[in-house]
């Protein structure tokens, strides 16, 4: 299970132009993982315009920001995020 140190943050655009051009997919996605338990230690933040609208869908994991996300893309990003703080958690 994984430790408090591993949870991160999501941010999902939710503007108008992101959310047309799928991120209402990526919000979807984001809920299934979490029912399919592939990602738990997570806090989802929604917020409006970050004014990169022509780059949308936007989405931010731990801090990183990641234009043109499509939901399949957004699982590779989560994937490499988990498995980035997992190498870094067993670390010394």
């Amino acid at each position: 299970m994984p430790s408090d140190s591993e949870s991160f943050e999501i941010v999902i655009c939710l503007g108008s132009s992101c959310f047309a051009r799928g991120n209402a997919e990526n919000l979807e996605a984001l809920n299934q993982l979490v029912r399919e338990g592939v990602i738990a230690r997570v806090s989802f933040v929604g917020r409006l315009c970050q004014d990169k609208c022509k780059q949308g869908p936007n989405v931010s994991i731990a801090g990183q920001v990641h234009h043109g996300v499509k939901p399949d893309r957004l699982r590779e990003l989560l994937y490499e995020e988990a498995q980035a703080r997992e190498g870094n958690h067993g670390t010394s």
